[in-house]
């Protein structure tokens, strides 16, 4: 079946289909409440329950926080035991999953799968009816409040708010904060509430509606004690209330904690709240509140974006996924993780898109080479990023502050309410990410990497875009573009040569790198053929020599060699290994045979390659390889392993195929003549 390989996406039919599957639930979804806006909690029929212990309660509570999107249970691995997962760790999650189930549906049949905790893929969801679970409640609310809003109905819409921010009864931080995901895992939660507060305070002051705001206003200042608009929200709120010996109190106090923590002072927000409060009461700033100090680049409108790849073709779903993505009402940045095999035009598609919507981001357009695919001592450490994109936003060199944390706040606080597009190009990992990402509604932040970045997606709420090779035609499209530019090729030249480039796009596995490095190296030898090219490329997959200086395939050397650089020994040597399985996939059993160990290992290296988007898994849990990525592991490994170490491996797949089929044969009851096998290698 072909599909977009989209990640992250809505699952809302697959959501509708599952409910029409197990039947009627409204009595159920009646009686049974969950809350994730604060401490977890479950009431069924008024009385609350237990939800387990911590690891089991933690699991729903990561389940619920995805508000009917799935997580792998490779995700769920790394939040619940980080990098010290048992053996068994799958064998867990199954077991709390049949837990949780009782425990919300009683009356369950064993091994049945219920109505709740749903099998989507290689994960799970939560999926239930509006109002059994308060983030999705909250979040059909604030949609509500907003749609008022727009539509001019401001008393219906802080009707809305107010309903809306009376679900939540604390940081999400309560139920979701464990271990290493303590620092960043509920922080896209807490940012709705964040901005809903902010929405309601200029709604509550507008209407002079001020107090029924307050309680949920003073909740998240507490919460976000250095977030400068909802300490502004407040102290307006409480100014309108007739309390500004507090709103007063409210700045001096965030003033404070900024100098102390960031070493900057209070941004626009904090100082408009400030200069309004002070009208009210007739009063003027003492000397030491720095009123009117400037902030610098308020007017500044960087157009960093590199020039769009004038050969680019195709990516229509995903240009169109994209667009959908920008329409939708958002409550924090839009961030999209763009994740896939090195070549494959991540960085020419996020271009690409950029340069369509540009226009939309009045404040700018930024762009920074992360440079995470190159060697570890030249990528960009966050720090050194945020210097340049501070210095793009006109700050003077001397005031960018010293340390991280201070850079950090001073970008989110110049990126705060404005509309600006950031392009990082070539992350390494979330870490180097996360403090790159700006503070506004108003924001698009594209990000491109070699590995999916899942923790952008658990963490701040990111979309993940997976970039598969191009299809056929647009593969097509792409070379016969390149060459008609390099080559000066006329349409009918190329239609007559039609065998010899699906040859070529067919050694090329349609990879968009190594397409245009071919192009490339063929527009500087002009005498060459389309035809020597492709018999080149033929023959160049059984020497050595298929990579290196002179071929149309060199310029793939260095993306493979970062990738292939940064993995594990053991997943390194079954890359190496993976060409002698022949076949187009091979299981896990399969590689662990090929290695010569146990299945525990190889299913750690599976993982390993499988994130570095090396090999891929289809949902039979078969693995394979792209046709380049293959041939430089044949490469490598002619280069590294021994003649005797790759026999061996072969002798050991082979064994185990033989021994699989013999087994199959006794259960179909094949006739009893059989040959006896050999006893089997070690491993």
């Amino acid at each position: 079946m072909n599909r977009l390989p989209i990640r992250g996406t809505d699952v809302s039919a697959s959501v509708s289909t599952l409910r029409t599957a197990t039947g009627p639930r409204a009595a159920a979804d009646a009686d049974l409440r969950l809350q994730i806006l604060g401490p977890l909690r479950i009431w069924r029929n008024g009385v609350e329950l237990d939800a387990g212990p911590p690891q089991q309660a933690y699991l729903l509570a990561l389940l619920l926080s995805r508000d009917g999107r799935p997580i792998s249970t490779n995700d769920l691995i790394d939040l619940i035991w980080d990098d010290k997962a048992p053996a068994s760790a799958l064998n867990v999650i199954h077991k709390y999953v049949g837990l949780l189930r009782r425990l919300l549906e009683p009356a369950l049949p064993a091994r049945e799968m219920g109505s709740y905790l749903v099998r989507q893929g290689n994960g799970y969801l939560f999926t239930a009816r509006p109002g059994t679970l308060d983030l999705t409640s909250f979040r059909r609310l604030t949609k509500a409040a907003k749609d008022e809003h727009a539509a001019g109905r401001p008393d219906d819409a802080l009707d809305r708010y107010v309903d809306a921010l009376r679900l939540w009864s604390g940081s999400t931080a309560d139920a979701l904060a464990r271990e290493s995901a303590a620092t960043g895992l509920h922080t896209a939660l807490d940012g709705e509430f964040h901005e809903a507060c902010c929405a309601a305070a200029d709604l509550a002051v507008a209407l002079n509606q001020s107090s029924r705001v307050l309680p949920s206003l003073r909740l998240a200042a507490r919460m976000a004690p250095l977030h400068e608009h909802v300490q502004a929200g407040l102290a307006r709120a409480l100014a309108a209330d007739g309390q500004q010996a507090e709103a007063l109190a409210v700045f001096r106090a965030t003033r404070e904690r900024l100098a102390e923590e960031l070493g900057i002072d209070p941004g626009p927000a904090l100082q408009e709240a400030q200069r309004k409060v002070l009208s009210q009461t007739g009063a003027s700033a003492p000397d030491h509140e720095p009123l009117d100090t400037p902030v610098p680049g308020p007017d500044a409108q960087p157009a960093q974006l590199p020039p769009a790849l004038p050969t680019f073709v195709g990516r229509g779903r995903e240009l169109t996924f994209l667009a959908d993505l920008l329409s939708e009402v958002r409550t924090s940045p839009l961030i999209v993780a763009m994740d896939g095999m090195g070549g494959v035009g991540k960085s020419a598609l996020a271009t690409r898109f950029a340069h369509q919507v540009a226009d939309r981001f009045t404040d700018g357009q930024l762009y920074l080479d992360l440079r995470g695919d190159c060697a570890d001592e030249d990528d960009l450490s966050a720090g050194d990023a945020l210097r340049s994109l501070l210095s793009s936003l006109d700050v003077p060199e001397g005031n960018i502050p010293a340390t991280l944390d201070a850079r950090t706040g001073a970008y989110r606080s110049l990126t705060a309410r404005k509309r600006i597009l950031v392009v990082l190009d070539n992350a390494r990992d979330v870490a180097q990410v996360r403090p790159l990402l700006p503070n506004s509604t108003g924001c698009l932040v594209l990000v491109t990497s070699r590995t999916p970045l899942v923790g952008l997606a658990v963490h701040d709420g990111a979309h993940l875009l997976h970039v598969d090779l191009p299809d056929l035609p647009s593969a097509r499209s792409l070379l016969r573009r390149r060459l008609e530019r390099s080559r000066h090729l006329s349409a009918a030249e190329l239609a007559a040569q039609a065998t010899t480039l699906d040859e070529i796009i067919a050694r090329c596995g349609r990879l968009p790198l190594a397409l245009a490095s071919v192009a490339g190296w063929l527009s500087s030898r002009p005498r060459r053929s389309l035809a020597t090219v492709a018999n080149e490329l033929r023959d160049g997959y059984e020497r050595p020599t298929s990579f290196s200086g002179g071929s149309p395939l060199s310029d793939l050397l260095s993306a493979f060699e970062w990738s292939y650089r940064r993995l594990s020994p053991e997943a390194a040597r079954l890359l190496r290994l993976f060409p002698l399985t022949l076949s187009a996939g091979a299981t896990a059993g399969a590689c662990a045979s090929l290695c010569g160990t146990t299945p525990a290992a190889v299913r750690a290296s599976l993982r390993e390659l499988t994130l570095a988007t090396l090999l891929e898994e289809d949902d039979r849990g078969v693995y394979s390889a792209h046709v380049l990525v293959r041939a430089y592991g044949h490469e490598v490994s002619l280069a590294t392993d021994s003649t005797p170490d790759r026999a061996a491996a072969v002798t050991r797949l082979s064994q185990y195929y033989a021994r699989g089929d013999s087994h199959t044969a006794g259960l179909l009851e094949a006739p009893p003549v059989r040959s006896e096998l050999p006893p089997p290698l070690a491993g």
